[in-house]
């Protein structure tokens, strides 16, 4: 087991990258990093469309959270990804059985609606971000999965299998996602995965 512990001398430095068209991912990435100040992680928060020359290793833990657009993440984050990974495979990061680089953790999170099938249509976009980390070496610790109400159609934010899921995500699930931040950040502490 890896052991990383963050000190005093050490804050956990973290980072937020989102994409959001109607404020519910972007609520979200507020509440994650509430927690995450709350335990006194150096943070930087930033859309995809402003992070093209950020380095993800130079942090301990980054989340990435998008939309559910037709079971894939919004067009925005794929770009994102697809420039990432290309930079990556040219500097070599990508190797045969993706090792995992030590201290680098990620969370994949997403919002969705699920008008058709539920959270099924989440679930990949998800798998998807995941898969982006795990071939940079980086250990995805948590794929998150928030209900956001689907702005602009009513009839997809009341029938659909979730039921009426309008004005989420509401203060119950952002505090849901800040403690679980806040609980993901104590277990990294004690040296936990």
């Amino acid at each position: 087991m890896e052991l990383i512990i963050f000190t005093e001398r050490k804050k956990l430095k973290a980072l937020i990258l989102y994409w959001s068209a109607t404020g519910n991912t972007e609520k979200v990435a507020f509440a994650i990093r509430k927690g995450l100040q709350t335990e006194g992680a150096d943070v930087t928060l930033l859309r995809v469309e402003e992070a093209q020359g950020i380095d993800l290793y130079e942090y301990d833990l980054v989340f990435l959270g998008a939309p559910v657009h037709q079971w894939q993440p919004a067009e925005p984050v794929v770009k994102f990804i697809k420039e990432k990974i290309d930079c990556h495979r040219g500097r070599g990061d990508i190797r045969i059985g993706a090792p995992r680089r030590p201290g680098k953790k990620a969370v994949v999170y997403c919002t969705y609606s699920g008008p058709h099938t539920g959270i099924d249509e989440a679930i990949p976009t998800c798998k998807y971000m995941g898969q982006f980390f795990a071939h940079i070496g980086i250990h995805v610790v948590g794929e998150w999965y928030i209900i956001g109400e689907f702005h602009g159609k009513e009839d997809r934010s009341t029938l659909g299998p979730l039921g009426d899921i309008r004005g989420r995500p509401n203060a119950q699930d952002l505090l849901k996602a800040e403690r679980d931040t806040i609980e993901l950040v104590q277990s990294l502490k004690r040296g936990g995965s």
